[in-house]
């Protein structure tokens, strides 16, 4: 019989700071309505700051396990979807794969910014379809304000913090993970990343002075990438799987800006009430925002046998993906 991976188990977390534009209002120069007007965002969570990446991801990890009806010790592999690990290293996999006590399992880091949930996926498909594992845990989490430079109004309104997790198996009813349309290019990267923390640019007086261990954006020009890459990778997924967008009953788009979801969902012609959008609380969580959405949909509504789920994310690199999510009967 073939092996199909299918999403069995969802989980999410989000602390519980809440931080509104209101709050934004006192400490930079900008107001509840430019932020809102041009992004669409009200509020967005912050982790404490004792609570780092590995811990919410593991608390969204435990949520996803118990959903899927699964004991950690049946995990066969963890992977972590961050742009903010804990440390370079060791990766923030094996610190949570240390907290759910998953003992001796493979753990590893993705990073692939906001598209490092669907570079997850990806690699759990594989490896679940090709008979290598049988369960997989894909965790996305992200504590976003630990690089976000709280004097640049045109950074720190956007994003925040939070997590989410899959249990991604060969059995069991859930979501079937169908096609996956990834893609990359890095001849923009210096138009959104942080540019200091790594071998070029090793921590120092100057990097620090130069706040260049901050967020860098250029969001004009990310915009326009943003739109025109997510829209390919949708078409090039639809294709794949021979649908027409009307076959679509719910996009669930990375949630950066509204902007940006109304674009794509206007390219489709999707109705808004098609598109599944949490940006207005939530903010850009980057790896995680597309996770916690799908989480949120699911528990929000009813998702019947043999609808399809298309999930499209852009993010530093560039990268940019998507997939079909179709809902199945235990096979």
């Amino acid at each position: 019989m073939t092996r199909r991976a299918r999403i069995t188990g969802l989980g999410s977390y989000l602390p519980e700071r809440v931080l509104t534009n209101q709050d934004l209002e006192k400490i930079v120069e900008t107001s509840d309505e430019w932020i809102f007007s041009r992004t669409g965002m009200k509020e967005r969570r912050l982790a404490a700051e004792n609570e780092y990446t590995s811990d919410m991801g593991a608390k969204a990890a435990f949520a996803a396990l118990k959903d899927a009806n699964l004991k950690s010790e049946e995990v066969g592999m963890i992977l972590v979807a961050t742009s903010t690990p804990d440390y370079v290293f060791p990766s923030t996999a094996a610190l949570i794969q240390h907290q759910l006590k998953a003992l001796t399992i493979p753990a590893l880091d993705i990073q692939a910014a906001c598209t490092g949930f669907l570079y997850g996926l990806a690699c759990a498909k594989a490896f679940v379809e090709s008979g290598l594992y049988n369960h997989i845990l894909v965790i996305a989490t992200e504590k976003l304000s630990s690089v976000v430079n709280y004097k640049d109004r045109t950074t720190c309104v956007l994003f925040g913090d939070g997590a989410a997790a899959v249990v991604v198996s060969n059995q069991g009813e859930g979501f079937e993970i169908k096609e996956i349309c990834l893609g990359a290019d890095g001849e923009a990267a210096e138009l959104l990343m942080l540019p200091a923390g790594g071998s070029r640019f090793p921590a120092s007086e100057q990097t620090v002075a130069s706040n260049m261990h901050y967020i860098k954006m250029e969001g004009q020009e990310v915009f326009k990438h943003a739109v025109r890459r997510m829209e390919m990778a949708a078409n090039d997924c639809l294709q794949k799987a021979n649908l027409p967008p009307e076959a679509i009953d719910w996009i669930i788009p990375h949630q950066a800006n509204e902007r940006i979801i109304d674009a794509i969902a206007k390219r489709f012609g999707v109705g808004s009430e098609r598109v599944f959008k949490t940006v207005h609380k939530y903010g850009n969580t980057s790896a995680s925002s597309i996770a916690i959405a799908l989480d949120e949909l699911v528990k929000q509504k009813d998702i019947l046998v043999g609808q399809n789920l298309l999930l499209v994310a852009f993010g530093a690199g560039f990268t940019w993906g998507a997939t079909i999510l179709t809902k199945q009967k235990d096979l």
